[in-house]
This record gives C-alpha cells, structure tokens and sequence, in this order.
C-alpha cells in the first residue's frame, strides 16, 4: 500500500472518530488524606474538548491524501 493511501486512511478514521466523540475524558485519582495507614482518595473526571473542527479538517485532509495517492500510482 502507497504512502499517501496508508496516511490518509488513517486520517479519515482519525477524522470520523473525532467527530463522534468530539473530547477525550479521563479520570485522575488523588490522594487527600493519609494518615499512616489510613489513605482516602478522590477521582476526579476531566474531559479535554475536541472540536469538531479539528475531525473535519483530519477528514478532509485524509480524502486528498487519498486523491493524491491515486493520481501518483
């Protein structure tokens, strides 16, 4: 499989991805009291904002990788 045809698949996938889950969420544990054996901790959920600008830019960017990987072959 050609270069540009590899990169822009995966830009496409990378693409459509984002735009369904348009953030990436994770959860921290912190510890907020210990004493000796005694340990209480907390979580806490985060979500990083993706938007949904930066799918459409990997999928558009993927499609003319694509093109260009068929007009090179």
């Amino acid at each position: 499989m050609k270069k540009y045809t590899l990169i822009g698949i995966i830009l496409i996938v990378a693409g459509i991805t984002a735009l369904a889950y348009q953030g990436i969420t994770y959860t921290n544990r912190d510890k907020v009291v210990n004493l000796g054996p005694v340990q209480i901790t907390a979580e806490k959920t985060k979500t990083i904002p993706l938007p949904p600008i930066v799918g459409a830019v990997a999928l558009v960017g993927g499609i003319a990788l694509l093109v260009v990987g068929r007009r090179k072959s």
